[in-house]
C-alpha cells in the first residue's frame, strides 16, 4: 500500500476516534504529500522526512525558547511521522556503508569528504540523518 494511502486511512481511523492532534497532523502531512505529487514528485520519502525534519528542528526552537508544550507537540508530530519512514540504520550498519564508500571513492583527506558523502547519502537513501553519516565520514577521514 502507497503511504498516501496508508496516511488517508490512518486519518479515517483518528477521525471516527476523535484524536484532534492525530488528526491534524496527518492533514498537514497528507496535504504536503498531495501537494508534492501534484507538481511531479513521486518520492514520498522524501516528503516525509523534510516533514519530519521541519517539526524536530521547530520543537528544538521552541525548547531553546522554553516553550516546552510547544516542543512536545512538535515531537509528536515528528514522532507520528517517523512511522511511515523505514526504519533508521544501525550505527554498526552505517558504518560499513561509510567505509564501503571511502574504499570505493578512493578518498584519502577530508578534502575528499564530498565524494564519500554523496556516496554514502546515496547508500543510506535516508535511513539515516545526514548529520550522522557526515560525523562519521569525517572521523573516517581523519583517523
Amino acid at each position: 500500500m502507497a503511504i498516501l494511502e496508508e496516511i488517508k486511512d490512518d486519518l479515517k481511523g483518528a477521525m471516527r476516534a476523535g484524536e484532534k492532534d492525530k488528526v491534524g497532523a496527518l492533514r498537514l502531512v497528507l496535504s504536503e504529500l498531495q501537494k508534492a505529487a501534484k507538481e511531479g514528485s513521486d518520492d514520498e520519502l522524501a516528503v516525509l522526512r523534510r516533514e519530519r525534519k521541519r517539526r524536530l528542528e521547530a520543537a528544538r526552537a521552541y525548547r531553546e525558547a522554553g516553550r516546552d508544550d510547544l516542543a512536545s507537540g512538535e515531537e509528536a508530530e515528528g514522532e507520528l511521522i517517523s512511522g511511515y519512514l523505514p526504519s533508521e540504520l544501525s550505527d554498526e550498519d552505517l558504518q560499513a556503508i561509510v567505509e564501503q564508500a571511502v574504499l570505493d571513492s578512493g578518498a584519502e583527506s577530508a578534502k575528499d569528504m564530498g565524494k564519500v558523502m554523496k556516496q554514502a547519502m546515496a547508500a543510506v537513501d535516508g535511513r539515516a540523518d545526514g548529520s550522522r553519516v557526515s560525523g562519521l565520514v569525517r572521523a573516517s577521514l581523519s583517523g
